[in-house]
């Protein structure tokens, strides 16, 4: 193979590492490069392709991660030979690109769909500093990041959200009680081992997010649902239907997918019914940073006076999803069960990682980033928000909510939602239906859409037009 195909573009907008990572994956999908074809050492292909030997290092542990890569010591680093199918007759495809991209999963190399839901701005991403941060720690990688890591987390990236947390959302707490995982998952992994048994009842928001209840539901948790309204989710009506539940997941800074707050009241209620009740209150904070009008509200955990909060946020929204990473804050009473509990799980993965995001916290630009994609996000909200009043009139209906990162359009005729958003996958729209998200039927239907990678108002308006082409023809 010609090392010189593998070079990456200094036009690129996408990183060095990243573009040398790709390279390398479209050269075994084609079969140019066949299970157990050694590759060039890192020091050689840097020399060659005039690369920072870092960049390199990135590229193949990222390679070597997810398995396209096999180190082999002193024989040097092969292509796996448990990839055999990739090189068959026609050498069509990897396996990550024959995945059918669904409203519910799409894979790492799937293009970025029209309206898709939970989906930061790629192209807003700061990755020159990125960039920069990835080569400074390969370049000063030390004998902390190469041994087992501590399954509860870098202890500098805890530290740096714990300052975080107390600055941006009232919440106080030490380092301690950080818990990096990987993903939202993670964190519910981590309090289901932790404090809950299977079939252990809990308050399910209705509507609510749809991954957190397949989730639970998986790991033999019965979910009671609770209807939200204006305010949120429904205490009074949580503890008509299951006062006795064990623990409560709740959005309540900003309601996924209804977009409202629940009220000072509600949470007041709300933190009383778990104290009473000994219950464990679940609160992801998913989104709370994209607040377009006034400061973001307080989060539900700085209210907690009992240690019944258990709190989530994660860095998919506000960096981006590939980094896999999320944290739950812990009661400090609960601290050494958590670290318990921590030691019989995976954990959150490299340490490099988790040092580039706290290196990424500490420098400043984390915080510039939220600031700018603020702004951002409330002129990309009004593209498509326009948009659909232009081009579907009353047709839809938007939901007024002062952040987040999508819109609910509620419909106004008896057509079926869930049809719709399957006719609208169908032709590359990556709509959601409001009645997936629901546990119990509902007459109201609805549709859900991200609109953070529209960059301008003209693609905006191009998708609510291919939207309208769907809709007339159901």
């Amino acid at each position: 193979m010609n090392l010189q195909h593998l070079k990456p573009s200094q036009e690129h907008d996408a990183p060095i590492y990243l573009q040398l990572y790709r390279r390398y994956r479209e050269a075994i999908a084609a079969g140019k490069l066949l299970p157990g074809d050694r590759v060039p050492s890192v020091r050689s292909l840097a020399s060659e392709l005039s690369l920072a030997r870092g960049t390199v290092e990135m590229a193949y542990q990222m390679l070597a991660n997810e398995g396209y890569f096999v180190a082999r010591g002193a024989a040097g680093t092969v292509v796996s030979p448990k990839l055999g199918n990739l090189a068959g007759p026609g050498h069509a495809k990897a396996p990550a690109s024959t995945v059918h991209a669904s409203p519910h999963s799409q894979t790492a190399d799937s293009e970025v769909l029209p309206f898709r839901l939970g989906l930061p701005a790629l192209d807003a991403f700061p990755r020159k500093a990125w960039a920069r941060l990835a080569g400074r720690n390969l370049r000063t990688l030390e004998t902390i990041a190469m041994t087992y890591p501590d399954p509860a987390g870098f202890a500098p990236l805890r530290r740096a959200i714990a300052t975080y947390l107390g600055l941006s959302r009232g919440i106080v707490c030490s380092h301690e009680q950080v818990f990096v995982t990987a993903g939202y998952r993670g964190a519910l992994e981590l309090v289901r081992h932790a404090l809950l048994q299977a079939g252990d009842l809990g308050w399910y928001e209705d509507p609510g997010y749809i991954f957190a209840r397949q989730f639970l539901q998986r790991a033999g948790m019965r979910l009671e649902p609770v209807p939200v309204d204006e305010e949120g989710l429904n205490v009074g009506i949580g503890q008509q239907r299951a006062a006795h539940a064990r623990f409560a997941v709740v959005t309540p800074t900003h309601q996924s997918p209804m977009g409202v707050a629940l009220s000072l009241p509600r949470r007041l209620e709300l933190l009383d019914w778990a104290n009473r009740r000994r219950a464990w209150i679940i609160e992801d904070d998913y989104d709370s940073e994209f607040r377009y009008h006034g400061r973001p509200l307080p989060a539900l955990k700085s209210l907690d006076r009992d240690g019944r909060v258990l709190y989530t946020g994660t860095f998919s929204k506000v960096l981006f999803p590939g980094l896999r990473l999320a944290y739950l804050v812990v009661p400090a009473s609960q601290i050494g069960t958590f670290r318990d509990a921590v030691d019989h799980l995976p954990g959150p993965g490299s340490i490099l990682t988790q040092s580039m995001v706290a290196d990424f916290m500490e420098q400043g630009h984390f915080g510039r980033h939220l600031r700018r994609m603020r702004t951002l996000y409330a002129a990309r909200r009004g593209y498509l928000v326009d948009a659909l009043g232009q081009a579907m009139g009353e047709r839809l209906h938007v939901q007024p909510q002062a952040g987040g990162i999508h819109v609910l359009a509620h419909l106004d005729t008896a057509q079926n939602d869930k049809t719709l958003a399957a006719t609208a996958e169908a032709k590359g729209l990556a709509i959601q239906a409001l009645g997936n998200w629901r546990m119990r039927k509902s007459s109201q239907g609805g549709l859900l859409m991200g609109f953070a990678n529209f960059a301008t108002a003209d693609q905006a308006m191009a998708s609510v037009r291919r939207l309208k082409t769907v809709l007339a023809r159901c």
